[in-house]
């Protein structure tokens, strides 16, 4: 992967960042995708963030020989603290990360996502956090996207601003990647549904306190959850 060409997973990501947009890429992993927009004239300025110093100096080196330091500003900072009022950002691009970190990263600095119109977020994992974050925090789902890579399943969530209700099933499973029941989507929650079968079978011989009890009950609800989103 190089700016030039990107993963299949951030190809995706790349997808649904508008033309004209101000990016911000939160965790920006050699500052590969607002590189990759820029050179495609999808954006015109983009700020990529690292919090530790060895991926910030990568994305400053990549940057600079990409020849974009006029277009790309590259910053050592905490999250969306990297994002400042006069950058007037209006999409902001997290990818890579579990979903409760990415929440935490939009929990912390609520006050940089102001002039912000447009969500990107590729959980790696609970993406069910992030979908829980939207509900109480303004933001609807505008778009879903579900896809494999190196035997790895992943989410993307597209957000913008705006009030909407999901029932259980959707903010686990996500409406439109149930709606659209693709063969991956299809794999992952056929995965996981094994999984807590395999759980569930585990407990079954354990004590049957409070606690036990409570977990078989929640697997129980779960695959019943999902069994019937999958019909």
């Amino acid at each position: 992967m190089n700016a030039q060409k990107l993963s299949k997973r951030l190809e995706m990501v790349a997808s649904f960042v508008p033309t004209g947009a101000v990016l911000a890429d939160i965790g920006s992993d050699h500052a590969y995708l607002p590189c990759n927009l820029v050179h495609k004239g999808i954006v015109s300025r983009a700020i990529a963030g690292e919090v530790v110093k060895g991926p910030h100096e990568s994305a400053v080196r990549q940057v600079r020989t990409e020849g974009l330091s006029e277009a790309i500003t590259v910053r050592l900072a905490d999250g969306l603290a990297a994002v400042h009022p006069e950058d007037q950002v209006d999409t902001v691009t997290i990818a890579g990360m579990g979903g409760p970190l990415i929440v935490s990263i939009l929990e912390n600095n609520p006050e940089s996502l102001q002039s912000v119109t447009r969500l990107i977020l590729q959980p790696n994992i609970h993406a069910k956090a992030i979908r829980e974050w939207a509900i109480r925090s303004g933001w609807a789902i505008l778009d879903e996207a579900i896809l494999e890579e190196d035997d790895k399943i992943y989410e993307i969530l597209v957000l913008q601003r705006g009030q909407e209700s999901y029932t259980e099933a959707e903010i686990l499973l996500g409406k439109k990647l149930m709606a659209e029941k693709s063969p991956v989507f299809m794999q992952k929650w056929t995965r996981e549904m094994a999984n807590w079968a395999r759980v569930l079978q585990s407990i079954e011989k354990a004590e049957a306190t409070s606690e036990i009890e409570n977990k078989r009950a929640e697997l129980h609800h779960l695959i019943e959850l999902v069994q019937e989103a999958l019909t």
